[in-house]
């Protein structure tokens, strides 16, 4: 049975800089891993980064990327209550999150780490695949004012697999 949890209370941290940037990221466009601090650093876009940490982070997640050394322009952007966050887990989430999302969604094409764009039931919506406890999980990244279509529509979707709500998660990831 999957379960969907509201994350959006995670800290939500934009950096824009040249794609080399990458390497002293330590991820590159289309792939996600976590920081020595536990972070999901996500490559988000070309010379784009999403970095996602524990709720009330922000601050500190700024200061340590906007502290590391770069001889570029960047920025380093706190963009916490402008997006929403969905994480869908269970062994049944990819079969649900492919009723709304036209990417193949196996193990062989998205493997934990994968970072994609695409639409989902018909809003845009970030996707990264980030496995939990051995089964597949999904964080759903979508402009907050969607939050809710986008969990409507996971919920609509997910009646047959009985998609269980859960209350958002204590402060950590």
């Amino acid at each position: 049975m999957p379960s969907l949890v509201d994350s959006s209370s995670l800290a939500k941290v934009l950096v824009r800089a040249s794609p080399d940037l990458g390497d002293s990221m330590g991820v590159h466009f289309g792939l996600s891993t976590r920081d020595p601090s536990g972070a999901l650093v996500v490559g988000y876009g070309y010379g784009e980064w999403l970095v996602l940490a524990s709720p009330d982070s922000a601050g500190d997640v700024v200061h340590r990327f906007e502290g590391r050394p770069y001889d570029g322009l960047r920025s380093v952007i706190d963009v916490t209550h402008g997006y929403a966050v969905l994480r869908l887990t269970g062994t049944d989430a990819a079969e649900l999150l492919s009723r709304l999302c036209p990417i193949d969604l196996s193990d062989e094409v998205t493997p934990t780490g994968a970072v994609f764009r695409s639409v989902v039931g018909g809003l845009s919506v970030g996707v990264i695949r980030d496995d939990e406890a051995g089964e597949p999980s999904y964080l759903l990244v979508v402009d907050r004012s969607y939050g809710q279509s986008l969990s409507d529509m996971l919920g609509d979707a997910g009646g047959e697999f009985a998609l269980a709500y859960v209350r958002p998660p204590l402060p950590g990831m």
